[in-house]
């Protein structure tokens, strides 16, 4: 079965909706709510149609993964641009106070957590999910790296730092042993209704109600402490193909789970960095280099597993296949990352 990924119409929606009541919780930028995903789609929409004059704006691109076959969207994943700017887009800092005693000849240090808004005006990659069925044969790898080479594309329209969020520990029952242990305490909420009514109205409700000052760590629960930073069992792949791509964990951790924020200069990520486009001189390539390719700008926008092979000083040649699958002819532009 052959793949490519593209921008999310509102015909997704129902393919989208039963992807997110598979994600187990915790997953806020896939509600399992069919008005907050049409209106996310709507979002994305606009922003594929908004030209740019370099000026950055809180734009979200979502993009789908299809099975060229069949068409069934079998995955999806998401850019923000700008972070921040429709609300405050908060995280806890894990820090650490160190205070000496001379009487009692005794140094002490305490970790604490502090809410920030330190990375507002970042980039965002984030929504990404594989259907269950589909985790083989290298998708994810595909979903993950094809927004890097959206971003190399249309550079402007990013940050100079980006960021990832990954989902926290989750229990059994669906709760975070890290809400229950800090946020929890002070909403009277559950982990599921506080994150499904920040995934469908915003966080501004923690502005209004979380404690403004820093939480000792060594005052919350064992289970509260343990979840601080660590991802979700399934999200520890995803995790490291963040840190091959040069992202890094700097204490930084997300106010609903306590899953670790990942951050890189995205000049800096590998697959941006790596990224390069070229005028397309053949799609009859038997054998070449494996490749993720990507073609067309903002709606236009495909990406796919291939070949390709350099022509020349400046050209490329790929397979017949992925010409087909990006619709490109001789002549466009094609951008390619190595696999």
């Amino acid at each position: 079965m052959t793949f490519r990924l593209r921008a999310a119409r509102l015909e997704d929606i129902e393919p989208l909706y039963e992807m997110a009541k598979l994600t187990g919780g915790g997953f806020t930028n896939l509600p399992a709510d069919r008005d907050a995903l049409t209106a996310k789609i709507e979002r994305s929409t606009r922003s594929y149609a908004q030209e740019t004059d370099g000026t950055l704006r809180d734009e979200l691109f979502v993009l789908v993964l299809e099975n060229v076959e069949t068409r069934q969207v079998r995955g999806t994943c998401q850019i923000f641009t700008q972070v921040g700017q429709q609300w405050p887009f908060y995280s806890y800092r894990l820090t650490t106070l160190t205070q000496h005693s001379q009487e009692l000849d005794r140094t002490v240090r305490a970790e604490m957590l502090s809410l920030v808004t330190d990375l507002e005006g970042c980039s965002e990659v984030g929504g990404l999910f594989l259907h269950p069925n589909e985790r083989a044969g290298g998708l994810g790898m595909l979903l993950a790296r094809s927004r890097y080479l959206f971003i190399a594309m249309h550079r402007k329209r990013f940050a100079e730092r980006i960021l990832a969020e990954l989902r926290g520990i989750i229990d059994e029952r669906g709760g975070s042993p890290f809400w229950d242990g800090v946020a929890g305490r002070f909403f009277g909420m559950s982990f599921q209704e506080a994150d499904y009514f920040n995934a469908i109205n915003g966080n501004q409700f923690i502005a209004d109600l979380m404690p403004k000052h820093p939480v000792y760590v060594a005052m919350l629960s064992e289970t509260a402490r343990t979840a601080i930073g660590v991802p979700h069992p399934s999200g520890r792949a995803a995790m490291r193909m963040l840190e091959k791509e040069g992202f890094s964990y700097d204490g930084y951790v997300d106010i609903f789970d306590g899953g670790p924020t990942m951050i890189a200069r995205t000049d800096n990520v590998e697959s941006v960095k790596a990224a390069t486009g070229a005028g397309l001189e053949r799609c009859n390539l038997e054998k070449g280099e494996k490749a993720i390719l990507a073609a067309g700008e903002l709606e236009n926008f495909r990406a796919c597993y291939g070949a390709k092979e350099t022509e020349g000083d400046d050209g490329l040649a790929i397979d017949p296949q992925s010409a087909d699958i990006l619709d490109v002819k001789s002549g466009e532009m094609v951008w390619s990352v190595g696999r």
